[in-house]
């Protein structure tokens, strides 16, 4: 097996004793690095997802029905943690990076690359399954880009209320998804407990966010993550839905950006008083060692090992 791994070797090089030059395109700055994972894991993160709902949506149920959405988030976030997970973590949420500055798993100085490229992410995201799905929406909807109705396709894109939903319980929805989701994944980040399996990090949290989404998704759609809504919602208002996505259940724009920070910060509380905080003192170095090599999306991150 080792031998399969190695690269194989040029022998006239290997002759005259030369070294094949670096490539002249890598680039070190571990903040470049960290934003260009975080953008491309939260892309990918998102077409998927937003894929699989646009399918759903103008196949009328020939292509899917609601499971296929949770599974394409599902699946995605698990691609997407294997895309960025040693470089920047993979967050792809900005309630999972506010949380993990709040308890100090990543410095603040990172916050606001994570929420750029995250936003920068999702948006390039919706303009990719915009222009895939451009003819299937214009046909299912006749050119009429609607945000609510029988016809209404915004909801591709962000996340809308379910038309008996009032603001205050559209909140709550909210900050209980984002918090269920950060209570469980802090333990699987947890080497005192029953973390996941190393390698087995990415379908972990990915089969998290599709319990979420089949459990707690039908009032608003579980959107759980800020940059996730807010960035498509912008895409539409630009792409021909206009200010109304904005104006849409009674200004519900502002809920799935406010509410996961405050569930994800209350859901990683609890496991801490509940469960973190009792774990015995590891007296023995080498344990701590262990512990810390085999933490996912935190230790194995290569931007909390020099930033935080």
């Amino acid at each position: 097996m080792k031998d399969l791994q190695r690269a194989p070797k040029d022998e006239g090089s290997e002759k005259h004793g030369s070294h094949r030059a670096p490539c002249r395109l890598r680039v070190n700055n571990i903040f470049v690095r960290v934003g260009l994972a975080e953008t491309l894991s939260t892309y990918v993160m998102m077409v998927f997802g937003l894929g699989s709902v646009a399918q759903v949506v103008t196949g009328q149920g020939a292509f899917g029905e609601y499971l296929s959405i949770n599974l394409g988030f599902g699946l995605g976030v698990a691609m997407g943690v294997h895309i960025g997970g040693r470089i920047s973590g993979a967050h792809m949420n900005a309630a999972v990076s506010f949380t993990m500055c709040l308890f100090g798993r990543l410095s603040w100085k990172m916050l606001p690359l994570y929420i750029l490229t995250q936003f920068i992410g999702s948006f390039l995201a919706a303009g990719t399954v915009y222009t895939l799905y451009y003819d299937a929406i214009y046909h299912y909807c006749e050119g009429n880009f609607t945000v609510t109705g029988p016809k209404a396709t915004a909801g591709i894109f962000s996340t809308y209320p379910a038309h008996y939903l009032s603001l205050h319980a559209g909140f709550l929805d909210q900050v209980l998804g984002t918090a269920m989701l950060l209570l469980c994944l802090m333990a699987l980040l947890d080497q005192k407990n029953q973390p996941a399996s190393s390698g087995g990090e990415p379908i972990a949290v990915g089969l998290l966010v599709l319990l979420v989404g089949i459990s707690l998704g039908s009032n608003s759609g579980y959107a759980i993550n800020p940059t996730r809504d807010l960035g498509p919602r912008i895409f539409t208002a630009i792409a021909g839905w206009g200010q109304e996505v904005f104006r849409a259940g009674k200004g519900w724009w502002w809920v799935p950006v406010v509410a996961p920070l405050v569930g994800g910060v209350i859901g990683a509380a609890i496991y801490k008083v509940f469960v973190e905080l009792h774990h015995p003192p590891s007296h023995n170095q080498r344990e701590l060692v262990e512990q810390e090599e085999a933490a996912p999306l935190k230790q194995k991150s290569i931007c909390t090992e020099v930033c935080v």
